[in-house]
């Protein structure tokens, strides 16, 4: 486990960034929105490499970009 400042703060943002969406998800009834919020919650937690995490969150957010207007 990685506890230097970067992997700390990563970790704070990227969670914070998806409960948010768990949170939209859960309100406008959006399950992708729900599932990637939650999932952004999560792996921060189990993921300290940055080279993994960032790449893995951009993914993420490009999933929901994408599938924006059909779901």
């Amino acid at each position: 486990m990685d506890f230097s400042f970067s992997a700390i703060f990563s970790g704070l943002v990227i969670s914070s960034i998806g409960g948010g969406l768990f949170i939209y998800g859960k309100r406008a009834e959006k399950y992708l929105h729900l599932l990637v919020g939650l999932s952004m919650c999560v792996y921060p937690i189990l993921i300290s490499n940055l080279l993994i995490l960032w790449p893995l969150t951009v993914a993420l957010i490009a999933l929901l970009y994408i599938f924006r207007a059909s779901i």
